[in-house]
C-alpha cells in the first residue's frame, strides 16, 4: 500500500513538473516573441507615455543640413530630430517632478551625470521647476560616414521658466540661449552625449514691419455683431456646417447695414496641436461668404480653452501657428482676438500664469503674421487695461446697466488714450420667463439698444453687440445649467429663433455704408 503510495506522489510531482517547465517555455516563446514584434517601435521601450506631438511640440526649423561626408538621410533626420526633442522634454519634466525617470533614454551615460547632480542638489535645496522651450533652430555640424554620430549647433533656442521653492514661486525668466550639440546612436536610439552652451550668434536678419495701420482704420468703423447660426450656436464648424445658410445670414447683416462679424474657434474642436484642415476649409469657406457680403471678420481663437500651464504651451502655439498661416492672407480677416474673456480664468488658473500665455501668444502671432492686428475680449472696461500696451487695440464687453456705461469708457479712454477701443460684446436679454420674474420683454430689449447705440454714436465707439439670433438650445458650458442662468442666454438675438424680427432690430439697423 505503501508502494502505491509512493509512485502515485511521484507521478504527481513529474506530471507537476512537466506542466512548470512546459509553461515556462511557452511564457519565454511568447516574452520573446512579443520582443521581436516591439523591438522596432521606439515608444513600446521608452518612458514616454503618449505621442510627443500631444505633449510637447516647440517650432523646430534646421537651417542647414549639408554634410561633406556622408549625406543626412530623411530618416535619420527625422529620428536624430524626434530624439532630440524628446531628450528636452525628459529632462523638463526631470526638473519638475525631480525624478530621474526617463533621462537614461535620451542622454548617455556620461551625460546623465550633471542631470542627476542637478535633480540631487534641487531636492536638497526643495526647488523645482516648470520649463519649456519654444523655438528651435538647429544646423548640421557633420554627420558620420558610419551613421552613429550627430554634431550641431542650435541657435537661439527660446526658453522660459518657473522657479519654485515648495509650493512658492519664486520668480520667472524668459531667455534666449545657443548650444553645441554632440547625439550618438546606442541601442538604436539617438542620446545626447554633449549639450554645451555656447555665444548666440548676431541677428542679421530683417524684421519683416507690420502693415496694420489700414486695418486699424476699418476697426474704427466696426458696426457688427457676434456671430453664430441659429441652428449651431457655439458649434459654427460643427457638423451643421451649411454655407448657403450662413451665406443668408451674412445677407442679414449686410442689409442692416452692418459692416463687421465675430466668430469663435475652439482649441478642442479644431484639433488641438494638430488643427484638422477640414476645419479650416470650413473657416475659409465662412470667410468668403463673408467677402461677398462685404463684411470683415474678427477672429477669436482659444474659446472655451482654460490651461495656460507653460508645460502646454508649445501645444497651444502650434494650433494657432496652422490657424493664423491658414487664413492670415484672406481679404474678410480683420484681426486676432486671443482669447474670449481670459480675465474669468484669473481666480481659477492664476492672473500670471494667464498674462503670460496671452503676452507670448501675441508675440508668436506677430512672428506669423505682419498684417493683422491682435486683440483680447476682456470681461469688462476695468480688465482691458490688462497688457492694453501690447494689443494693438483695445476690446472690452459690458453688460451692465446702460446708465454707466460713458463713465467706464472714458475711464478706459483715458488710461489708454493711444489705443482704438471696441465695444466688443454688449447686449440685453428679452427673456420675459419666471425665472428673470417676468421682468424682461422684446420691448426692453429694444429700449435697452436705444439707449446704448445712442452713446455709441455719440462717442463715436466702434462696437459688436450679441447677438443675431435667440437660440433653441444653449450649451451647459456655456452658462451651467441653472434655468436663472441659462433661460436668458436664449433671448439676446435681434431676431427670434424663427427668424422673425424683433424691435431691436430696428434700432440696431442703421443706413448702409457707402
Amino acid at each position: 500500500m505503501a508502494i502505491q503510495l509512493n509512485k502515485a506522489l511521484y507521478r504527481t510531482v513529474l506530471i507537476v513538473t512537466f506542466l512548470a517547465i512546459n509553461g515556462l517555455i511557452l511564457y519565454g516563446i511568447g516574452a520573446a516573441w512579443a520582443f521581436m514584434n516591439t523591438g522596432a517601435d521606439k515608444t513600446s521601450m521608452l518612458h514616454l507615455e503618449v505621442p510627443m506631438d500631444d505633449v510637447y511640440k516647440p517650432n523646430l526649423n534646421w537651417s542647414n543640413i549639408d554634410n561633406p561626408g556622408r549625406p543626412m538621410e530623411e530618416q535619420a533626420l527625422a529620428e536624430i530630430t524626434n530624439d532630440y526633442m524628446n531628450a528636452w522634454h525628459v529632462r523638463n519634466i526631470a526638473f519638475k517632478k525631480n525624478d530621474r525617470y526617463g533621462i537614461e533614454d535620451f542622454y548617455t551615460d556620461s551625460a546623465r551625470v550633471r542631470l542627476y547632480d542637478n535633480i540631487d542638489l534641487n531636492v536638497k535645496n526643495n526647488h523645482w521647476y516648470k520649463r519649456t522651450t519654444l523655438n528651435h533652430n538647429p544646423a548640421l555640424d557633420f554627420y558620420t560616414a558610419d551613421g552613429t554620430m550627430v554634431v550641431f549647433k542650435d541657435y537661439n533656442v527660446e526658453e522660459y521658466q518657473e522657479t519654485y521653492e515648495g509650493e512658492s514661486l519664486l520668480f520667472k525668466e524668459k531667455d534666449t540661449t545657443s548650444y553645441q550639440v554632440m547625439m550618438l546612436l546606442e541601442d538604436g536610439f539617438w542620446r545626447i552625449r554633449h549639450l554645451k552652451e555656447i555665444p548666440n550668434p548676431i541677428d542679421t536678419s530683417k524684421v519683416e514691419k507690420r502693415n496694420i495701420q489700414a486695418k486699424l482704420e476699418k476697426i474704427k468703423q466696426q458696426k457688427g455683431l457676434n456671430y453664430y447660426p441659429k441652428d449651431s450656436p457655439w458649434d459654427t464648424f460643427g457638423k451643421r456646417f451649411n454655407d448657403t445658410i450662413i451665406n443668408e445670414d451674412f445677407k442679414i447683416i449686410h442689409d442692416m447695414g452692418l459692416n463687421t462679424i465675430r466668430v469663435f474657434i475652439q482649441y478642442e474642436d479644431f484639433g488641438k496641436s494638430r488643427v484638422d484642415t477640414k476645419k479650416l476649409e470650413l473657416l475659409k469657406k465662412l470667410l468668403d461668404k463673408a467677402e461677398d457680403n462685404g463684411l470683415d471678420v474678427l477672429i477669436t481663437l482659444f474659446d472655451f480653452y482654460g490651461d495656460y500651464d507653460i508645460s502646454n504651451w508649445t501645444l497651444t502655439h502650434r494650433h494657432a501657428e496652422a490657424i493664423v498661416n491658414a487664413v492670415k492672407d484672406h481679404p474678410a480677416l480683420l484681426g486676432w482676438d486671443i482669447k474670449n474673456e481670459p480675465d474669468l480664468d484669473f481666480d481659477s488658473r492664476g492672473k500670471e500664469n494667464v498674462l503670460q500665455w496671452l503676452n507670448q501668444m501675441i508675440l508668436e502671432i506677430r512672428n506669423w503674421d505682419t498684417k493683422n492686428p491682435i486683440t483680447i475680449g476682456w470681461s469688462n472696461p476695468e480688465a482691458a487695461l490688462n497688457l492694453s500696451k501690447e494689443v494693438d487695440f483695445i476690446s472690452f464687453h459690458y453688460y451692465k446697466k446702460p446708465e454707466y456705461f460713458i463713465e467706464s469708457y472714458k475711464i478706459l479712454r483715458y488710461l489708454t488714450p493711444n489705443k482704438p477701443i471696441v465695444l466688443q460684446e454688449y447686449g440685453d436679454s428679452s427673456y420675459d420667463g419666471m425665472w428673470s420674474l417676468f421682468t424682461g420683454s422684446n420691448e426692453k430689449q429694444a429700449a435697452y439698444y436705444n439707449v446704448m447705440q445712442g452713446y455709441l454714436e455719440q462717442e463715436n465707439i466702434p462696437y459688436l453687440f450679441w447677438t443675431l439670433y435667440d437660440f433653441e438650445k444653449v450649451p451647459n458650458s456655456v452658462a451651467g445649467s441653472l434655468p436663472w442662468r441659462t433661460k436668458k442666454q436664449h433671448f439676446f438675438g435681434c431676431l427670434d429663433s424663427l427668424g422673425n424680427k424683433k424691435p431691436s432690430y430696428y434700432e440696431l439697423s442703421i443706413k448702409k455704408l457707402d
